[in-house]
Order: structure tokens, then sequence, then C-alpha cells
């Protein structure tokens, strides 16, 4: 049995030693974390699954921990090899958190964050149910967060810019269903994160 106020505590400790390494995305993870919690709430996720989801969420970006400062924090936009660097930090994460048996679930989570419902995203190219649920709920709470923050890469977008753009990849990057959730849920899942 998960002690998950134990991980909660210690969770906290590793997304703070993210946010030293990645300073444009302090915040990110929590806020991705948390979203992906009170979303999970909405789809009837069970108390034990709502923890695991809101751990998984909390450490989806890990696996940044073993990408190269100069990737990490560049300024304009990534080349191509650097491109695949970055793409390996949902491996990095499972390697990370599959050492552990209370995290295995979680690492799962974390290897498939960045799957998109088309088949077409990374690193094992699942689509529709083959891509784990609570991965499913993180990509699209990742998506909200890096669109609705500043990055050293790309200004922020407006709420209903970003409300559009979770719209119209419903079916595409997104499992439709959960899509249709957060839009339905907006205003009080994704808005009060953005004031």
């Amino acid at each position: 049995m998960i002690n998950f106020e134990m991980y909660h505590d210690i969770i906290e400790a590793l997304t703070a030693a993210l946010d030293a390494k990645d300073v444009y995305t302090a915040g990110h993870s929590t806020r991705v974390g948390n979203m992906a919690y009170d979303l999970g709430k909405k789809l009837s996720l069970d108390n034990s699954n709502l923890q695991i989801l809101h751990i998984a969420g909390h450490l989806h970006d890990i696996g940044k921990i073993g990408v190269s400062d100069n990737v990490l924090n560049k300024k304009g936009k990534l080349d191509l090899n650097e491109w695949e660097q970055m793409k390996m930090h949902p491996e990095i994460g499972y390697n990370i958190l599959k050492k552990t048996k209370s995290l295995k679930e979680i690492s799962h989570i974390v290897l498939h964050h960045h799957e998109r419902w088309d088949g077409s995203g990374y690193p094992s190219k699942l689509s529709k149910e083959q891509i784990p649920l609570g991965s499913r709920i993180i990509a699209i709470c990742d998506s909200i967060d890096a669109m609705r923050s500043n990055r050293p890469y790309k200004q922020l977008i407006s709420n209903i810019e970003c409300y559009n753009e979770i719209l119209q990849n419903s079916g595409i990057m997104y499992d439709p269903k959960i899509a249709d959730c957060i839009i339905e849920n907006w205003n009080t899942i994704v808005v009060p994160y953005y004031l």
C-alpha cells in the first residue's frame, strides 16, 4: 500500500530540484499535477487512482533532470539533435521511477505522457486506449500549461486560444472524452491556475 502523504512530500522535493534546474518551467509540474487531479475527479476516478495520477502529474517531467542544461534552457528553437535529446525525458523519467516497486505504475504513466490519441506521439507511438489513462489526462493538462505559460522560445497564448486548441485537437492529440470533460469544466479546472 502506498503512503501517499509521504510520497507527496518526496515528490515536492524532487519537483523543487527540477524547478531549480529548469527555471523557465518552475511551478509547471505542480500545476500539471494539481490540474490532472482536478480533471481526474471530474472523470470519476477513485481515490487511489486520483492519488497515483496526482503524483504522476508532479513527476511527469522528472526525466528532464537527465537533459543537458544547454538544451533545457535554450532561448531559441531547438535544432533536430536538441529536440531528439529533449524527447528522451519521458524514457529517462521512466528509468528513474521504475527502479522502485511502488512507483512502477507511475513510471508507465510518465513514460507515455507525450503519446497522442492518433498514434503520432512518442516514445512508443501508442494510440487511443493503448495509452494509459493517466498519461492521456496528463497530456492534456501538460499542453494547457505549456500554452498558458511563457517559455524562453514562445509567449503564452490567451485563455480562449488555448481553449480552441484543445477543442481542435480533440481526437487528434487528445482522448476526445477527456477533452470534452475539460472543455465542459474549463472555468473550474483550468482558469483558476492562470488568473
